[in-house]
């Protein structure tokens, strides 16, 4: 349809079209998304958790796409409530073997308590895993050391539900059990092995730190922040609030740059662990000023101290009680707990799903109390 002249010019000139047409068509594109956002909205929409007084930019923002979606976890947790005992039933102590602790209660509450530890712990060896392939007759011995691990692991569960119910029930009823921290598995994740020093080879400070490992969350942050602080109870402290201090920075009680350092690896630490950032416990203008924190910041205090107990009093003691394999493979220590151990990044573990309710004989280091079921 077109003229022979220009069909023919257009023959012996070409012109490369494509390029400024994809060019052309990109742009367009790029018009049209902008164009919706504007109209459409943020289609990643954020929602905040207000942590502090307005004005401070004390918040927490999460995708509400996420906030939307459960911890998957919190599919497994069932409900089995206990049977109230009646006058006059034998005790388990009475009936089993060797029954050092949980012995004060009846045969079928004792039954449902081992039945829910074998699905939380060990669901596909059951009772074995700790008991053994004999006959029941054989259960009273401890000749597993998986055994001996988990009679001490009750005593810590009931530990951490009797004393420590300003951080674990802070805002409600929420408690612990072996399931909050094993998920089905034999060994829970997210425990941690002494690290330092990172470098054998390197003396001074250079030994634990600039080296991308797990412990500090891959920065060139300290990797010994864990063992500093929730194991050794070491102060955790970030400066001096006097300007030129002439202390020496060697004197324990000083905070140094040192101190700093592991400090932002272990609360870089905790954020991750519970999916949170700064401000969730601290006034962003005054960090170190303790009147102007926010109260989960008492909880999280709180929860250190829980921690530093639990692996000094219950879980560093079993070094000598694992096999070789459950060892760390640095320094050849027992397995020890953290926040990321039970919150899983999330601000509690479960995200707050009570899994105490069910299980009372867990909350006590003495008798159960039981409640008979509100209809």
């Amino acid at each position: 349809m077109l003229p022979k002249w220009f069909n023919d010019w257009n023959s012996k000139n070409p012109v490369d079209i494509y390029g400024p047409a994809i060019l052309v068509g990109a742009l367009g594109a790029a018009v049209l998304v902008a164009a919706a956002l504007v109209s459409l909205g943020q289609p990643y929409a954020t929602d905040s958790l207000q942590t502090g007084p307005r004005g401070t930019g004390m918040s927490v923002p999460e995708f509400v796409a996420d906030l939307a979606v459960p911890d998957p976890d919190i599919a497994e947790v069932y409900e089995d409530p206990p049977l109230i005992p009646e006058a006059g039933e034998a005790l388990a102590r009475d009936i089993y073997q060797n029954v050092e602790v949980l012995g004060d209660l009846t045969e079928a509450n004792f039954l449902r308590v081992m039945n829910a530890m074998t699905l939380w712990v060990s669901p596909e060896q059951g009772c074995a895993y700790c008991h053994g392939d004999g006959d029941v007759e054989t259960y009273g011995a401890d000749d597993l050391y998986t055994k001996v691990v988990a009679r001490r692991m009750i005593e810590m569960t009931q530990n951490i539900n009797e004393s420590w119910d300003g951080h674990v029930n802070a805002n409600k009823q929420v408690g612990v059990t072996c399931f909050t921290c094993h998920r089905g598995q034999n060994v829970p994740s997210d425990i941690w092995f002494k690290i330092a020093p990172v470098n054998m080879a390197a003396e001074g400070w250079s030994a634990i730190q600039n080296r991308a490992t797990l412990r500090s969350q891959y920065t060139s942050l300290p990797a010994d922040a864990l063992e500093h602080y929730l194991l050794d109870y070491n102060r955790i402290g970030v400066h001096n609030l006097e300007s030129r201090v002439s202390e020496r920075v060697s004197d324990p009680d000083v905070p140094a740059i040192q101190d700093a350092e592991r400090t932002y690896s272990l609360m870089n630490y905790v954020a991750n662990s519970l999916g949170v950032n700064c401000v969730f416990c601290h006034n962003s203008r005054a960090f170190y000023d303790g009147g102007q924190v926010t109260p989960q910041w008492a909880t999280a205090t709180l929860g250190i101290a829980m921690v530093q107990e639990l692996n000094n009093d219950y879980l560093v003691p079993l070094a000598d009680v694992y096999p070789a394999n459950r060892l760390g493979p640095i320094h050849g220590d027992a397995p020890k707990a953290a926040c990321r151990t039970c919150h899983k990044g999330y601000q509690q573990p479960l995200q707050g799903t009570n899994v105490i309710r069910d299980y009372p004989e867990l909350a006590t280091t003495g008798a159960p109390v039981y409640e008979a079921p509100t209809q």
